[in-house]
């Protein structure tokens, strides 16, 4: 059904990845893309939230070896977030310029 004249360009599937310890900022990023790619009528899917990573760290709290044993328990929590986008890539361009939040991927 397309014109023979009518020359579209390409549709990519493209896979944004979106990495943060604050899930706050993460969510706002998340938000602030989609409303971006709907504003340009794209197809989104997402923000489909990937397991939480929790990188734990337990150390003794003496620097040295005496003492009762006590333990300190660190953790780092990484969320991940994906959007699928299908777009050609000079809009994807445009959209991906906004400005991410400090601390997010």
């Amino acid at each position: 059904p397309e014109k023979p004249g009518q020359d579209s360009p390409p549709v990519h599937h493209i896979r944004i990845t979106l990495t943060s310890r604050n899930v706050k900022s993460l969510e706002k990023v998340c938000s602030d893309l989609i409303d971006a790619a709907k504003k340009q009528k794209l197809r989104v899917k997402g923000p489909v939230r990937m397991p939480t990573k929790i990188l734990r760290i337990t150390t003794r709290k003496t620097p040295c070896g005496e003492g009762s044993k006590s333990w300190d328990r660190f953790q780092m929590r990484i969320h991940k977030r994906v959007i699928d986008l299908h777009s050609p890539s000079e809009i994807v361009k445009q959209i991906t310029s906004i400005n991410i939040e400090p601390g997010a991927e």
